[in-house]
């Protein structure tokens, strides 16, 4: 073969260029993965509060400074509630009544949860140790009613915790990443397999059949091991499988479309959703925690709406799903369009196509004429079809083989098998 390494020196700059090759991957994704999350902070983490007009300004002013969150004034806790489960904001407090409460939702997000218990808890201390200051300076007595609200732990409810069987939040990043890999390995597969057809409509359908088998078995597997692990009990299952299979169709979809436009080469669009787009797709920092380019570009990818598709019909059904699914099903369709639409349009790569049959008569020299069909139309039943050149005829022409029949004797040789109409008058 002529691609085959030849020397010690083809060798070397062989593996030269595999591992000079290597090290730049892995330097600009190590780069990219640190650049995402080693340092996650909130910007700009949408909350709520409730609270009186005078301490409203106060505390909105002490929330918002240098941009780590984004509070929103709510009337009262009710509508703060259902703003959680709308996925509205992550959480939120209440000063209004006797006591500040502080309300959270895990499911949203175990680092939101954290941040704003910690950030509830700091400004509790500091405002108690304000008030025991005060206290000190105009009384040295403290009643025991003040002592009891002062130590009295701060109230959190959490409205939308995480079940039992997820305690962690990390379950939706091991399928989006599950979904992704077994996308791209599906979509290079049948890259491969579909070019040994000719390209036709019903080639088309047969691929666009092949990826919707695939999505909806791949959304089953995904429900399968989330059953053996009590993922996900108390969700609707039907849901979950339209949401898996839109998921899975989008990545395959999306990446059988590039495969079939420009070749092998697409097969880094899943590439692409796997080593990027799990980093930045939410499961495990959340959106408001990147930085700008990545949760921008996160909740645009398939792998970002879906993550945010199943959360949100996993945990909060009140939350519109729409934005999300409308991702999805745009990456789907428009891959599936460009399956069906490179597999009507002619085959230029074809080995059988006219272009290759003009190049062998120019250099074979066989007439246009005898060769009757494509060798594609004949597998299997392949019919011989004359090889032979134009320099070959000339010299068979010009010195014709010796005829060794009988001569009569008149000096003219018997034909018994007829006029030779192989071979032309000089």
């Amino acid at each position: 073969m002529a691609d085959e390494i030849q020397s010690v020196r083809q060798f070397r700059r062989f593996a030269l260029a595999v591992c000079a090759i290597g090290v730049v991957i892995q330097l600009g994704l190590t780069a990219y993965y640190l650049g995402m999350g080693h340092k996650a902070a909130p910007h700009h983490l949408p909350v709520g509060l409730v609270a009186d007009a005078g301490q409203r300004a106060e505390v909105i002013a002490m929330l918002s400074a240098g941009g780590r969150f984004e509070v929103g004034d709510f009337d009262s806790a009710g509508e703060l509630t259902t703003a959680i489960r709308r996925r509205e904001v992550y959480g939120g407090v209440d000063l209004s009544g006797a006591a500040p409460h502080l309300y959270v939702a895990s499911a949203a997000g175990p680092a939101a949860a954290t941040l704003l218990r910690g950030t509830y808890t700091s400004v509790l201390q500091q405002r108690t140790a304000e008030q025991v200051t005060e206290l000190a300076a105009t009384s040295d007595e403290i009643g025991v009613a003040t002592v009891e609200q002062l130590i009295t732990p701060p109230q959190v409810t959490d409205v939308v915790p995480l079940p039992a069987d997820d305690v962690n939040g990390v379950s939706l990043g091991f399928l989006t990443q599950a979904l992704s890999l077994g996308g791209t390995i599906a979509s290079m597969g049948l890259g491969r397999l579909l070019p040994r057809t000719r390209r036709s409509w019903r080639r088309g359908v047969a691929h666009l059949s092949t990826l919707i088998l695939y999505a909806v078995g791949s959304a089953a597997a995904v429900l399968m091991s989330m059953s053996w692990f009590g993922v996900g009990s108390d969700a609707n299952r039907w849901e979950m499988l339209g949401i898996f299979s839109l998921i899975s169709l989008a990545v395959t979809g999306s990446t059988a479309g590039a495969v079939a436009l420009v070749g092998p080469a697409g097969a880094a669009v899943g590439a692409f959703y796997f080593t990027i787009g799990t980093v930045i797709s939410g499961a495990s920092i959340l959106p408001e925690f990147l930085p700008a380019f990545g949760q921008h570009l996160g909740e645009n990818l398939p792998t970002g709406a879906g993550v945010q598709a199943v959360r949100d019909d996993l945990y909060f059904p009140d939350a519109p799903i729409g934005p999300h699914l409308w991702v999805l099903t745009a990456y789907a369709a428009i891959g599936c369009l460009l399956v069906l639409i490179t597999n009507v349009l002619p085959n230029r790569k074809d080995s059988t196509s006219e272009v290759d049959l003009d190049l062998t008569v120019r250099l074979e020299g066989v007439p246009a004429g005898s060769i009757s069909r494509s060798n594609s139309d004949f597998r299997g039943h392949a019919e011989p079809v004359e090889r032979g050149n134009r320099g070959s005829e000339r010299t068979h022409r010009e010195h014709p083989e010796p005829d060794h029949r009988a001569a009569d004797p008149a000096g003219n040789h018997s034909n018994d098998r007829g006029p030779d109409i192989g071979v032309g008058k000089q």
